[in-house]
């Protein structure tokens, strides 16, 4: 896994890349919030949807309500990047509307799109 920082002022963005799957429940989600917290004192996290279990995105498993909940907790503001219209689940495509219209976790198909709404929030 390697992180990069990306910065516009004070707003800093830790980009995670890998080619593996870094979260699969509940504890790797927080090593990796505490990871970033620790060693870049960095509070908002993207990630590519590849790096994210597929157990995530199905809402009955609970997991995506678990392991976001934590990241509001700990005010830790997450985008995963990826492209969402390969699920056919109403119940997550409301999930991630409603995500994208607040200020904590975001559901976005483009890098680019990703960084600037980290980087827009406080």
């Amino acid at each position: 896994m390697n992180v990069i920082i990306d910065q516009k002022g004070n707003s800093k963005v830790a980009i995670v890349e890998s080619s593996d799957i870094i979260i699969r429940d509940v504890q790797e989600a927080l090593d990796l919030m505490a990871s970033i917290k620790y060693n870049n004192d960095c509070y908002k996290i993207m990630i590519n949807k590849s790096n994210v279990t597929e157990d995530f995105f199905e809402l009955r498993t609970r997991l995506a309500g678990e392991i976001l909940q934590k990241y509001v907790n700990y005010n830790v503001k997450l985008a995963i990047v990826g492209d969402f219209d390969e699920y056919n689940s109403k119940s997550l495509k409301d999930f991630i509307y409603e995500c994208n219209n607040g200020k904590q976790v975001f559901f976005l198909k483009d890098k680019q799109d990703a960084l600037h709404a980290l980087h827009s929030i406080t």
